[in-house]
């Protein structure tokens, strides 16, 4: 059969899987890991089947793009259950993260821009977005600059709380950037580069598998 999933990792990176598990599994040969990791060779399929029943377990097929595919050993069942639990934790864990925006005029104060900066960080450090906004009006228009002043200094004294998840851009008589709290910002840098570093290892081991293959074409 084929079992849809989550695929959990760090931040909300939920990655929807078709994994073949048992008789779903339709590879001629395949690449076994154990429960614990241990690497057991590649066998025919039918041997992987009667090493799984030996053991008690599932059969799973969990890189069907290797060569050939790699399958583990695992108790599928209890494996559901565990993902599901921590999809729980996350989710119990989440702040649904809003969109506010924090509105600039042209001829705003010093004073009234200091305040504006700490509104903005509050709902930073709350965990939502911020869409700083410059609203002209009448001939204001005509002298963008100021707007994108005001937007450097938002940002600029915001360094230490936001990303820019959008860079500034014009909008019929608004001058607007999004900004992103660090935190999450953060969360997504490292779950990138986590899913970088599974590619890497996913390729290495398709990689390993073949040179192995190609030895024993040799040696014939």
């Amino acid at each position: 059969m084929v079992v849809t999933q989550l695929g959990f990792g760090g931040g909300k990176r939920d990655i929807v899987k078709s994994l073949r598990v048992n008789q779903g599994i339709i590879a001629r040969e395949v690449r076994l890991v154990g429960e614990k990791g241990e690497q057991l060779g590649i066998m025919p399929l039918s041997q992987a089947r009667e090493t799984a029943r030996k053991h008690n377990l599932d059969l799973v097929e969990v890189a069907p793009t290797a060569v050939p595919p790699v399958c583990r050993l695992l108790d599928y069942g209890k494996y559901r259950y565990e993902q599901a639990k921590k999809e729980r934790e996350q989710k119990k864990g989440q702040k649904v993260s809003l969109l506010r925006e924090v509105r600039l005029r042209p001829k705003i104060g010093s004073h009234d821009l200091e305040s504006k900066v700490r509104i903005a960080k509050k709902l930073l450090d709350g965990g939502d977005r911020v869409k700083v906004t410059v609203r002209f009006r009448g001939r204001e228009i005509t002298h963008p600059e100021i707007g994108w002043r005001l937007i450097q200094k938002m940002t600029e004294s915001l360094q230490g709380a936001a990303a820019i998840a959008r860079q500034p851009l014009i909008e019929e008589r608004n001058m607007n950037v999004i900004l992103l709290p660090l935190s999450v910002q953060k969360a997504k840098t490292e779950a990138k580069a986590e899913a970088k570093t599974e590619a890497k290892t996913e390729a290495k081991a398709e990689a390993k598998t073949g040179a192995k293959k190609e030895v024993k074409k040799g040696e014939k």
